[in-house]
């Protein structure tokens, strides 16, 4: 007997809405919930093969603890005693400096994900934070703490309101969106056209989304800050920045202006390899659009000049007076988001509190780059102790992180390892023990960050589709019972994680003046939460103080988890709005348009105008059916086009004596890989590009499908040593390399 269940997808950042059909327990086919209030029906080949995903007979389903040397299964009880055997010793002797935590990607796809890591860091007292943000986007995260004072206060383009869209870096034809959530992207680019709206592409592939472009502008990789510069001064020079409605909420337009006079469309054409008419062109085309947004993405962040290249993309957005206001770049309003505090000035952003141990990074957001993860294990200094015991949440930094041979070889060293993830690859075949979360089917869903992020402000929650397996345990639990274990309260209540922060929070929403519940008492408001567990009265307790809610009985239409349960296909709470200034929590309350690490980084561009290459240089890819490393294990998302191949333009393969299909040779400063060339002039000349998340070629670990065909990791060609200096993002696009036929 067959049924159906709701399910928000939790693939890729559109957070799609799908409608499950359940045999038994057995998800057998997924289709897009057309009466979802975001997605409308909207699927991609990834949440159409949801059930694929979760019935990987390579997933595990039970913990796994090491013992004489070997990974073997274990009871739930067997595996805490051992995480905690294994690092509270640690813990105590040498501090919480010396447990590294590190977060992948797919803890912002789970409600575990989202609300537990930060309890889990705070628990150990550690500095030792790595994640996927400094492979990826913690660029867009620095500018936008700099220039609003808050690193998560990232605008997003009003995709469905636009006259004029210019993207740089991004390819959401392929992505689905990243930093922008927006189901259906693709549709609503058509949906631009359609509406006589326009749409330019700066990037050195000719991508999906670049065929789609009405201009398609093959930039030189690594350069886009400067060509962003240069649009600036345009605006500046020929008297076309106009604020409007934003010019009393912003300080520093005429630094900037100063800042980016040396950046004419001349001085950056040839390291560009754009004519400067056509700069120009860019500028002008996006003062005299009605309404205009730039959205710039992974392509603009991980590149020598990241952080400066994300901050010009809100600068033109500002300049343009297109940032706050319909068909420009507005900020979003999460349900969950804290109850929204009156506007004036805050602590402001702050990077550098701390450095990392050996190479003195300097942290941001919280965070170390990801690139510095093995000299922090490897390499002895008179600077503290190294990591000696790694936590992974959803990670494979093996893959995912600058020169993995270094790394496999320094997670080889530790003390102790833990990793929560289904599957036994590259990194967690490392590990002490390994902590199995249960397949999404299984597992409650809201998108806590993503709704941050969305082009439409909504709010959806999907609760299990299936009954949770027998001898399995939920991530939520997992997750609260691992922080009990390496907190030195091993066997306590998990349900006790989940009550001190209801209590914690509540107890200080209740003296905050603009708090809906202020001088209330928190036990009669704890009293008052509804849900199934822990997790649900955390939820239920964020919706109720957030923007929308019901402020436990103060606005009786308000939502909670109980309104948000009597609509299974989610809630629409309208179009993004205009909201300065109350986002702003910088120290002076405005938009700060040159802070001053900025203006510091500044000299560092200019130099990169006089910087030549001849030779090739390397960019990534990503596809469609893929999602960094998750996805390569599942046959149904393999194949096909979806391919770990070296794309190499025809005047370039021609010199260098490279046939398609024929193995070619790839070296970095990291390493050198051998992948099959695949002609095309897809790519600009002087560009190569490889896709991330393959090389599942080590021994050791339980991925049958995907080691059939491994793929190179396109990550072993650097050495971890190129950064953007602000950000600590590792510079992944535009690296020389060299190439030649395989011997």
């Amino acid at each position: 007997m067959s049924r159906t269940a709701l399910r928000i997808c939790p693939l890729c950042e559109a957070t799609c809405g799908l409608t499950l059909t359940i045999e038994g327990t057995r998800v057998t086919s997924a289709r897009g919930d057309r009466d979802d209030v975001f997605s409308k029906g909207f699927i991609c080949p990834k949440g159409a093969s949801f059930g694929a995903v979760e019935s990987d007979p390579d997933r595990l389903r039970t913990p796994l603890v090491r013992k004489d040397g070997d990974l073997r299964e274990a009871t739930w009880e067997e595996a805490f005693d051992a995480v905690a055997a294994g690092i509270r010793p640690v813990v105590e002797r040498y501090g919480g400096d010396s447990v590294g935590v590190v977060l992948g990607n797919p803890n912002v796809h789970t409600m575990a994900g989202a609300l537990y890591p930060p309890l889990l860091i705070g628990g150990l007292r550690t500095r030792s934070l790595f994640t996927a943000s400094t492979v990826d986007q913690m660029p867009k995260h620095v500018s936008s703490g700099l220039l609003f004072g808050d690193a998560n206060a990232i605008p997003v383009p009003d995709l469905d309101h636009t006259d004029h869209l210019l993207l740089i870096g991004a390819n959401p034809l392929e992505s689905n969106g990243s930093l922008c959530t927006a189901p259906d992207f693709p549709g609503r680019l058509k949906a631009l056209k359609a509406r006589g709206g326009t749409l330019t592409v700066i990037d050195p592939r000719r991508t999906r989304t670049a065929k789609l472009a009405d201009r398609h502008i093959a930039v030189r990789p690594g350069t886009d800050a400067l060509l962003l510069a240069a649009m600036a001064q345009v605006l500046f020079a020929e008297d076309l920045a106009d604020l409007g409605d934003l010019a009393p909420h912003v300080q520093g337009v005429e630094e900037l202006q100063a800042a980016v006079r040396d950046f004419t469309p001349e001085a950056v054409a040839a390291a560009c390899d754009v004519e400067a008419s056509v700069i120009r062109t860019l500028a002008r085309e996006l003062a005299a659009a009605p309404t205009a947004a730039v959205y710039g993405r992974i392509g603009s962040c991980t590149v020598p000049h990241g952080t400066l290249a994300s901050w010009l993309v809100d600068v033109l957005n500002i300049l343009t007076g297109n940032l706050d206001r319909p068909g420009g770049a507005l900020f979003p309003q999460a349900a969950t988001d804290k109850t929204p505090r009156p506007a004036g000035p805050g602590r402001g952003f702050a990077l550098g509190r701390w450095h990392s141990r050996v190479s003195e990074h300097p942290e941001a957001k919280g965070e170390l780059p990801l690139s510095a993860l093995a000299e922090e294990i490897d390499t002895a200094t008179d600077q503290g102790e190294p990591i000696r015991v790694v936590i992974t949440v959803a990670a494979n930094p093996v893959l995912s992180a600058p020169d993995g041979d270094r790394l496999d070889k320094a997670l080889g060293s530790l003390d102790f390892m833990v990793c929560v993830d289904p599957y036994l690859n590259e990194t967690s075949r490392h590990a002490d023990v390994v902590l199995p979360p249960p397949p999404p089917s299984q597992s409650p869903h809201h998108d806590f960050a993503f709704n941050t992020l969305a082009v439409r402000n909504q709010v959806r929650y999907t609760r299990p589709a299936v009954p949770l397996e027998p001898g399995r345990m939920a991530e939520t639990e997992i997750l609260a019972r691992l922080i009990l274990a390496v907190t030195g309260m091993q066997g306590a209540d998990p349900a006790a994680v989940d009550q001190m922060v209801i209590d914690g929070t509540l107890g200080k929403a209740v003296t905050e003046p603009h708090s809906p519940v202020h001088g209330r008492d928190p036990r009669e408001l704890a009293a008052q939460l509804t849900g199934e567990s822990g997790p649900e009265r955390r939820l239920d307790m964020m919706l109720r103080l957030g923007p929308y809610g019901d402020g436990f009985g103060v606005r009786p239409d308000g939502l909670s988890l109980a309104k948000l349960l009597a609509h299974p296909h989610g809630i629409d709470l309208g179009p993004l709005r205009p909201r300065l200034p109350q986002p702003l929590k910088t120290r002076s309350g405005k938009v700060e348009l040159l802070p001053q690490p900025i203006a510091g980084d500044l000299p560092r561009l200019r130099e990169a105008l006089r910087e030549r290459s001849d030779g090739l240089v390397l960019v990534g890819r990503r596809h469609l059916r893929s999602n960094n490393s998750w996805m390569h294990n599942v046959p149904a998302l393999t194949g096909g086009s979806n391919r770990c191949t070296l794309h190499i333009h025809p005047e370039d393969a021609e010199r260098l004596g490279v046939r398609d299909g024929a193995a070619v040779r790839v070296k970095g400063a990291g390493g050198e890989v051998t992948a099959p060339a695949e002609v095309t002039d897809g790519v600009r000349p002087g560009v190569v590009s490889l896709p991330h998340g393959w090389g599942h070629d080590r021994p050791g670990t339980r991925l049958s499908h995907a080691s059939t065909d491994p793929g190179v990791n396109v990550n072993q060609l650097l050495d971890g040593s190129l950064l953007d200096p602000l950000s600590g993002n590792a510079v992944l696009n535009g690296v020389p390399v060299d190439v030649a036929p395989a011997e």
